[in-house]
């Protein structure tokens, strides 16, 4: 692709990207990101098919990348189990803070078909993101500190309740008293991740 090329379908993702940050994903059309980027929608509707193409893309190219660098920023496989959970808690949190978009494209990817639909379109495996932290439950499974779930299993009881967490963040953004503080995330992460490890069994 040329250059000159490649800058306008980078300009169409800020775009879109922007439109998701500050309106929501459910505002964002292509006709409206067509508007919004000076061209005519015949020009987005020949890089992307539609929509939900270029939400794959987005997701894909501008999303996950950049949200499994954040996580990992200080992350070692064999961090104790307690503080590797609270590190990644405590990076996606900040991560998501600043990329609202990120966070609507995930939450869209949980209740559509898109997460699945981008992994099969660019063949990605589980273990191809992430690698680090599915080596890491692997690490205290083997070591006997936690239970020995399947790591799709993990994905729901560690993580599910921490974009839970950030959804009601961005819920509480416009009301007096935001509900999700550093104290309540930290606090909620030691009770997800105490309940996986073996010791906690009576």
């Amino acid at each position: 692709m040329r250059p000159k090329n490649t800058q306008k379908e980078q300009a169409i993702k800020d775009i879109a990207l922007k439109i998701i940050a500050e309106e929501g994903l459910e505002n964002l059309s292509m006709q409206k990101l067509a508007k919004e980027a000076n061209i005519s929608p015949r020009t987005i509707y020949l890089k992307y098919t539609d929509k939900d193409d270029l939400l794959i893309k987005l997701y894909i190219e501008e999303v996950i990348g950049a949200y499994e660098h954040a996580i990992l920023h200080g992350f070692k496989e064999d961090l104790d189990f307690e503080r590797g959970i609270q590190l990644i808690w405590t990076n996606a949190f900040a991560f998501f803070k600043e990329r609202r978009e990120a966070f609507a494209l995930m939450q869209y990817g949980k209740s559509s078909p898109l997460l699945n639909k981008s992994y099969q379109e660019h063949q990605i495996e589980e273990g191809m993101f992430f690698k680090p932290i599915h080596n890491f439950l692997q690490f205290h499974i083997k070591a006997k500190r936690i239970k020995p779930f399947p790591i799709g299993v993990y994905r729901a009881l560690l993580f599910a309740p921490l974009m839970d967490l950030v959804n009601e963040y961005f819920e509480y953004m416009d009301r007096p008293k935001q509900l999700i503080t550093s104290k309540i995330l930290k606090e909620c992460c030691q009770a997800v991740a105490q309940g996986a490890l073996l010791t906690t069994i009576k």
